[in-house]
């Protein structure tokens, strides 16, 4: 545990930016924030339904908000426990202040507060999702008709629409913002009310505190609320920062595929912190932007990883994984990930001419060779693919691209692979179907396949990204929108009590 505490401290030293929410009127939503909303709900539902005597609310009240006006100046201190923050209340308004502790433990509040922060978190890393998704999109429409290699063990493999590859690492972010809404339901509960394991023996509204602090549901069991969902929660967290970053990665590293070429059909624009000369050697453009985002998101990995080894055979309820700074980090290096690899999208250069010679220039048309002659002349897909096979071989024997094949050759391995079977003995391919098969531009246009980089499909699948996009922004508002609702309601009813002489 102090080995991930040490790596945790260097990781994030000067990386990763503190993700703690905001307010709309600028407050920091952090532990301290937390223990004054916690306090002033129980004022107001307390003294509401004859827990707390009506006469005592207003010091009460007046106790509490100096407590956190103090705590807004510049430089002060924000307790983030309930032993170093309610000394302060005991400051402000006297011993009698500790009758809003009916019922209530360090334990329920803290995981509280701990799910309030954590639900925010995962907001502001839905909303990254969304922005570098929403990106990944716009290059995708303008690169409908821009044919490029794509690759497979890191070797060129078949023609593709650069704007359907680019849907294909969407498609992948779009499952991490559907983990982010199913665990952000799970984290979205409210523990408070159930003290420390089993409940306690005064009648506590848990709903309205609940809604008072902007949570949609309970957590309904008094033993999981503070002992097992509470640890569970950065677990969650980690599994879907984990996936994330994994995202990153792979679309940074088959970018570095081609990019180390001499000469490469997609580069990053120079300059802007996107590329840096070498000190030695003077043509050489080190991609610095790719390397930074492959760390960013190498350290969201080793970060996310934290929380389930942390719980790893502790007993339940041990603060191990529930830090709430380290989990904040955590989640907010999966936000550094996604930034990075927003800039790198915006940052590329894309030549469309190079990309179609490259294509042209290597056989990774072949396949199509195979499936023409199996679909239009029915002959099986092994023969095809063994025709295929040689006609590459002898090519690059003799160092002939695609479209320059000769018929004729064509034609005479056509007869030794099919030669002793009952296969017609002579190429059933015209030369002009032979040279529409090698052509890129040509095999990827005919695609028929659902969700394949066909422009009408393409077209269908921009419109309903689109869409997705637009519903994963309104799930957010939605939420930041109840939250802030729920807590401004809060606000109106405390401040009542406070005004009262």
């Amino acid at each position: 545990m102090r080995l991930y505490r040490s790596f945790l401290g260097i990781a994030t030293l000067g990386l990763i930016a503190s993700h703690a929410a905001w307010s709309a009127d600028g407050a920091q939503r952090d532990e301290f924030f937390w223990l004054g909303e916690i306090n002033k709900a129980s004022l107001v539902i307390n003294t509401e339904q004859g827990l707390l005597d009506p006469t005592m609310a207003p010091k009460f009240a007046r106790g509490i908000q100096k407590v956190l006006a103090d705590g807004a100046q510049k430089g002060a201190k924000r307790p983030s426990s309930v032993i170093t923050f309610e000394p302060l209340m005991i400051a402000a308004a006297g011993e009698e202040i500790t009758l809003l502790h009916a019922g209530r433990s360090s334990q329920d509040m803290h995981a509280t507060y701990r799910a309030a922060i954590l639900r925010e978190d995962l907001l502001n890393l839905a909303q990254q999702v969304q922005s570098t998704s929403k990106t990944l999109v716009e290059l995708a429409a303008k690169h409908v008709d821009t044919i490029v290699p794509n690759y497979t063990n890191g070797v060129a493999a078949q023609p593709n629409s650069y704007g359907h590859y680019l849907l294909g690492h969407a498609a992948g972010l779009s499952r991490d913002a559907q983990r982010i809404r199913e665990a952000y339901a799970r984290v979205d509960r409210s523990p408070m009310g159930t003290t420390v394991l089993n409940g306690t023996g005064w009648p506590l509204n848990r709903n309205r505190m609940a809604a008072y602090l902007g949570f949609s549901a309970l957590v309904e069991n008094a033993y999981d609320a503070a002992q097992i969902s509470s640890m569970d929660e950065p677990v969650e967290a980690g599994s879907i920062v984990t996936s994330i970053a994994l995202h990153t990665g792979n679309f940074v590293e088959d970018l570095m595929t081609q990019y180390a070429q001499s000469r490469p059909w997609i580069l990053l624009q120079e300059g802007g912190g996107n590329t840096y000369v070498s000190s030695a050697m003077p043509q050489k453009r080190n991609p610095g932007l790719l390397n930074n985002t492959r760390s960013s998101a190498s350290t969201a990995m080793t970060l996310a990883l934290g929380p389930a080894i942390q719980m790893h055979n502790i007993t339940p309820g041990m603060t191990d994984p529930k830090d709430v700074k380290a989990n904040s980090q955590m989640i907010g290096s999966g936000v550094r990930a996604l930034q990075n690899w927003q800039r790198v999208l915006r940052a590329l250069v894309i030549s469309p001419d190079r990309a179609l010679e490259e294509l042209n220039s290597d056989w990774t048309a072949s396949q199509e060779l195979a499936d023409e002659l199996m679909q239009k002349h029915k002959l099986p897909f092994r023969l095809g693919h063994h025709f295929a096979s040689e006609v590459v071989s002898y090519a690059r024997q003799h160092n002939i691209k695609p479209l320059d094949f000769p018929y004729t050759e064509a034609q005479r391995i056509y007869a030794q692979v099919v030669g002793g079977t009952h296969y017609a003995p002579q190429l059933p391919m015209t030369e002009q179907a032979l040279r529409t098969a090698l052509d890129p531009v040509a095999i990827v246009r005919r695609r028929q396949t659902s969700g394949g980089p066909q422009p009408a499909e393409m077209q269908r699948m921009l419109a309903n990204t689109t869409t997705d996009l637009m519903a994963q922004q309104q799930w957010i508002d939605e939420h930041r929108r109840a939250i802030d609702t729920s807590l401004e309601r809060l606000d109106r009813d405390f401040a009542k009590y406070a005004a009262m002489q």
